[in-house]
Parts: structure tokens; sequence; C-alpha cells
């Protein structure tokens, strides 16, 4: 509208937690008078999946949607006017609210194709006979709650495969493989403690590799069995020395195994998505992949391990997820300002991301300094 100079919506901070306050202003900079009936705030949390499948020969588009939040505020006007309109001046207004995020757990802030998990406020300008203005602002919250601290994930895993070129009943030929997790949850930017003892008492040269992935799981409930899509990507690979035939080796993976920003897991939050993180290790020769291997489930959480007695706490970041994994890859076109000619015909400037969602790292490097 002409009148409307600024219409903005301003938060505290970008990112929130289940149970916070969130502390917001509606910005209004009119350069004349009008009547305005109401301006409504919608806090909304919400999933959406959406992708095309063949039913019947035709190729249709499948979508469910579940809601986490829906509440609605008016910061100014009434309701029901059945009085006048009211006036409001020209000038600069600012127009507070605020909301409470529940307390009950409810997932973190994701984008992908097939499935996004959105937090939003959109502000609406009732103006009498004319097409209300609308103004939308994202922002993140951190969820669920997972607290690397929890006893459940402070408890040590022995995994253990082995593998005999002769028989079971005698030790010549055989190849083991034996890892301890010291403890299974962690946060995004810790090192994996992990320790493996290798015994190659076969005839071939083998080597350690250890891989973790991220496993997404989206589903729609249609119809009696529904549709569902699986993802999987590579988080990171390591590939360690080799060791001799008939020898023996230690490894320990000291800062070797760095866990770069990704979304928290998320298993039984939400009905339309799925993620959790798969760590396998494995032993290959020449002459064949997977000699023996173990895996074990490693939970990405969002509070970090903490040293018990000490004074020196983990200093926390916000990151986004990085480009090679589901939640880092995908950026909707309604966060995109689209590209930016610069004066050169052959090149455009990268697109402007007006939003992203972050996810909690630690700053080993600040943790150092102090």
């Amino acid at each position: 509208m002409d009148y409307i100079r600024e219409f903005d919506i301003k938060l505290d901070k970008e990112y929130y937690y289940a149970g916070e306050q969130i502390h917001g202003t509606v910005i209004l900079d009119t350069i004349e008078n009008f009547k305005l009936r109401t301006i409504r705030v919608l806090l909304r949390g919400k999933a959406h999946a959406e992708w095309k499948v063949m039913l019947s020969g035709d190729r249709r588009t499948v979508k469910d949607d579940q809601y986490f939040i829906d509440e609605r505020q008016v910061i100014w006007g009434e309701k029901n006017l059945d009085t006048t309109i009211p006036i409001l001046p020209r000038g600069m207004h600012k127009f507070p609210f605020r909301f409470s995020l529940p307390e009950s757990s409810i997932p973190c802030s994701f984008e992908s194709k097939p499935v996004y998990i959105r937090y939003y406020f959109k502000v609406t300008i009732d103006v009498p006979y004319a097409s209300p203005p609308q103004g939308m602002k994202y922002f993140t919250v951190i969820g669920p709650h997972i607290d690397c601290m929890e006893e459940q994930y402070l408890k040590a895993v022995v995994l253990e495969d082995r593998k005999s070129t002769c028989c079971w009943c005698c030790k010549r030929g055989t190849i083991k493989l034996r890892c301890v997790m010291e403890r299974t949850a962690y946060v995004c930017k810790e090192s994996l403690k992990l320790k493996a003892t290798i015994d190659n008492q076969g005839e071939d040269e083998v080597w350690l590799r250890v891989k973790l992935e991220q496993c997404c799981e989206f589903f729609i409930d249609r119809g009696v069995l529904g549709v569902s899509k699986d993802i999987k990507h590579l988080v990171f690979e390591y590939r360690g020395s080799s060791v001799k035939p008939h020898t023996r080796s230690k490894w320990d993976s000291s800062n070797s195994l760095v866990l770069p920003p990704m979304p928290t897991s998320l298993v039984g939050i939400c009905r339309l998505v799925q993620i959790y993180y798969l760590l396998t290790i494995s032993l290959d020769s020449a002459k064949e992949t997977d000699v023996v291997n173990v895996s074990y489930p490693i939970t990405i959480g969002n509070v970090p391990f903490r040293i018990p007695n000490s004074n020196q706490n983990p200093v926390i970041k916000y990151e986004p997820a990085c480009n090679h994994v589901e939640g880092g890859q995908y950026i909707g076109p309604e966060f995109l300002l689209g590209q930016v000619y610069d004066g050169n015909e052959h090149h455009l400037r990268e697109p402007i991301v007006l939003y992203k969602p972050v996810y909690v790292t630690v700053d080993k490097s600040e943790a150092t300094k102090n």
C-alpha cells in the first residue's frame, strides 16, 4: 500500500528452545492516517510432506501436514468491531507481542525437498475495503531436547566381529575387529570417541574404514499402507592405515572424526519424518570390502557433554547444516532472493538466502582459548 512505508516483523533472536518466550515487534511506518481494524499475529509450527508417486499408472502428487503450534493474537484493535473503525495516525508505530513455545517436545526446524518443518509468524494488517497486507517471519526451533549427559548415552558400547578363512575351531586365518565407543550421543563439531583393536591373522592386508550415514525416512499417511521415501547420505568416511598380515593394531579416533553441523536426531516426534544416524566400522582388504563390520546408531543431540566437576562449559554456537546432508542441501524457493545481475553479461551473483535453520554446535576454538 502506498501509505505504508515500512512493514516489518522483528524478534528478539532467531532461534528458540521449547518452553521459551518469544518477544517480537510489528513495525509500521505510515505516511498518512488510515482506517485500521486489527493487527493479527499467527504463530505456527508445521511439518509438510509432498512428493510425486505413481498410482494406477498416473503420476500424482501426495501431501500431508502435521501441526505442532497454532496460536493467534490480536495486538491492535478489537476482534469484533460493531462501532466506528479506528484510525491509525501517520508516523512510526511499534506493536509488541509475546508468545510462549510449548513445553512439550517439538521437532527441530528442518528443510528438505520431500519434507520441511517450519516455524513462523504471520502478521495481517486488516484494512477495510482493501486487500490486507501480510508479513511472514521464520525462525528456528532447537529441538527435541537431547542431553548428551543422559545416562543412556554415557554407557560405553563394545562391538565385535570376526571372520575366519580357515575354520571356526581354530584361530588360524582369523580377522577380528573389536570397537569401544565411549558414549553414543554427541553435539555437532564434537569428536567421536571411538577405539578399535584389529587382530589380522589372515593372509592379506586390511584397512580400517569408519563411516557415518544419515538415514531419513519420510512418510505420508494415505490409504491402508501409506507411502514412504527413504534417503541416505554419507556424513563422513575415514580410512586408516594398513594392518599387515599376522599383526595386531590399535587405533584411537582422538580428534579425527569431527561431526559436521547437521539436523538433530528426530525419532518418534514427527509422524512425517524420522532422522537417525548409523556409524559403521569395517575392515577392507584389496580383495573384499566389509571383511568384518559392526554398526551402531549415534544420537545427535543439542545439549553437549560436560566434564563433571569442571568449571569449563562447552561454548555453544548455532550453524546451518552442511550441504551434503538432508537438511542442508535444499533451500526452498521462497527463501531465495534470486540471481542478481552485477554488470557482467556472463556472470550472475549467487542468490541471497533469506532463511536457513540452524543447529547446535560446539565451538572448540573458543573452549581452547578459555
